[in-house]
């Protein structure tokens, strides 16, 4: 419903262990099916056998996102989600050479404009518009040599579906399907594009990426508030900044920075892919060092060294918009490596896990004092220590104050008379129940082990994790509540109209 509400993929593995515990399989049996290996690059394969049907999906999982964008070029992970299928030096182009070089042309009266523009009062206005001008027509020119879309054309026309890419704080991550006699198609064309990437219409999909902020952000309440509670919580740590990136930095990307943030954090060390359906490992093997065997290799790229600093009080930030009331606050907690982790996600499923949870229960149904009620125990990443957030929408006739109250007491009661154990145990039967209803996928499952691999470094996580959940007890619970919600380290968001918008729409009663 709110995009940081969006389903979180560690969750969504469980999933992907519902076939193995239909099965009766083991992890040790499921190990079977699995074949892995790392090519002399660094790159790393995850294949998981499945022959019922002729198809085959592929993940590739980037470890780097929008934490890792450099200071004044944020949103530059996510341009990488734009670019992904713009085709290589042979597709996307009617004449590469002289395509390259038109692109030539355009960075170099880009340069030209970035250095009368940086003058600042000294610019000259008329050598700008000049230049405006001229770039305007060097884009064009290389526009002219773009086949648009034949990358995807060619996916399609070979029978796959799904193609797809998305950005999270954390990673960039690129997938899709294709019959299983297209599997050398697939590594013909994920290598090349690792090896020869051509980042065609680069300004064109800047202005994209800039129309998406608009409208996802400074067009919707929900989105800014979003980007107001973030920036309000995190003092230092680069999880403040939106992952779409800040509007004047949008503006502003260039091609060449680019091509170093792919340069460093695009190595074959820094990828891993998964592919689960109708393969052998010995084919994939084969395939793998002969395609991706030519992609660079590289050191690992700098990981994120600044620490939040510690918050010693409740940060409190008002937002006027003519919309309807919301609010959202968030409390610091630690990363998703920490031993806490499983207990918080309990936490999290007691309190907003549907129509039995305690928000729905209380500020939904019975007080009817929200429309809606939501929390998310990890957000925006979990990489580095990150928030528990709670989201809510007052219902008509309430206000922001009467939910933040409900909320907050019923946060108090877990902390003071801990949860009981039948909601414990609702939980836990819950997520088995959700497995066996939803099953597995060859998309979900390349998913699933290409994230879990790149983000703990072991796929194996899949399968320890259920087994954290259900170690979680009570006592656990209200522990993580103690630890972790509590009020210095509280950050509150809210969106009310502005008074005199009040006053006015009071009158018009």
């Amino acid at each position: 419903m709110f995009c940081f509400l969006r389903p979180c993929w560690r969750c969504a593995a469980f999933l992907i262990l519902a076939a193995a515990t239909l099965s009766a399989q083991s992890l040790k049996e499921f190990e079977k099916r699995v074949t892995e290996f790392s090519l002399p690059n660094g790159m790393h394969f995850i294949l998981v056998e499945r022959h019922d049907a002729p198809v085959v999906s592929f993940h590739t999982y980037v470890n780097a996102g929008s934490v890792d964008d450099p200071g004044g070029e944020t949103g530059l992970a996510h341009m990488f989600e734009h670019m992904a299928f713009k085709g290589t030096s042979t597709i996307g182009t009617k004449n590469y050479p002289a395509e390259k070089q038109a692109m030539a042309e355009v960075e170099r009266i880009y340069d030209a404009y970035d250095a009368e523009r940086d003058k600042a009062f000294r610019a000259d206005p008329k050598k700008l518009a000049e230049l405006q001008t001229q770039l305007k027509a060097a884009m064009a020119t290389a526009e002219s040599y773009v086949i648009p879309n034949e990358y995807p054309r060619i996916i399609e026309e070979n029978g796959g579906e799904g193609l797809n890419a998305e950005t999270a704080e954390d990673s960039t991550e690129y997938f899709y399907s294709l019959p299983s006699n297209r599997l050398e198609l697939w590594f013909n064309l994920e290598s090349d594009r690792f090896y020869d990437p051509v980042f065609r219409e680069f300004y064109k999909e800047r202005d994209v990426v800039r129309e998406e902020r608009r409208m996802r952000v400074e067009s919707s309440p929900q989105g800014h508030l979003v980007e107001v509670l973030l920036a309000t919580a995190f003092e230092a740590h680069p999880y403040r900044v939106p992952a779409g990136g800040w509007s004047s930095d949008i503006d502003n990307l260039r091609l060449g920075e680019a091509k170093e943030f792919y340069k460093t954090h695009y190595a074959a060390s820094n990828i891993t892919i998964g592919i689960a359906g109708d393969a052998y490992p010995a084919q994939v093997k084969a395939l793998a060092t002969r395609y991706f065997s030519r992609v660079a290799g590289g050191p690992p790229p700098p990981v994120v060294t600044t620490v939040e600093p510690k918050q010693t009080g409740e940060k409190r930030v008002r937002v006027d918009a003519v919309s309807q009331p919301l609010i959202a606050f968030a409390y610091k907690r630690s990363d998703s490596y920490s031993p806490d982790d499983a207990a918080l996600e309990v936490l999290g499923q007691i309190l907003s896990g549907g129509r039995t949870s305690l928000l729905y229960e209380e500020l939904v149904r019975d007080k009817k004092l929200a429309l809606g009620a939501f929390a998310a125990p990890s957000f925006p990443g979990g990489k580095y220590p990150t928030l528990f957030v709670f989201y809510i929408v007052p219902n008509l006739g309430h206000t922001i104050d009467e939910n933040e109250k409900a909320c907050l007491d019923i946060i108090e009661r877990v902390k003071s008379k801990g949860v009981d154990e039948e909601a414990l145990k609702r939980v836990k039967t819950k997520v088995r129940a959700s497995l066996i209803r939803q099953l597995d996928s060859n998309s979900g499952l390349a998913n699933q082990m290409a994230s879990y691999y790149g983000f703990y470094g072991d796929w194996r996580k899949l399968f320890t994790e259920i087994d954290d959940i259900d170690k979680v007890t009570a006592a656990d619970v209200q522990r993580v509540a103690k630890v972790y919600l509590v009020d210095d380290s509280r950050t509150v968001a809210y969106i009310e109209p502005p008074k005199s918008a009040s006053a006015q729409a009071g009158g018009a009663k």
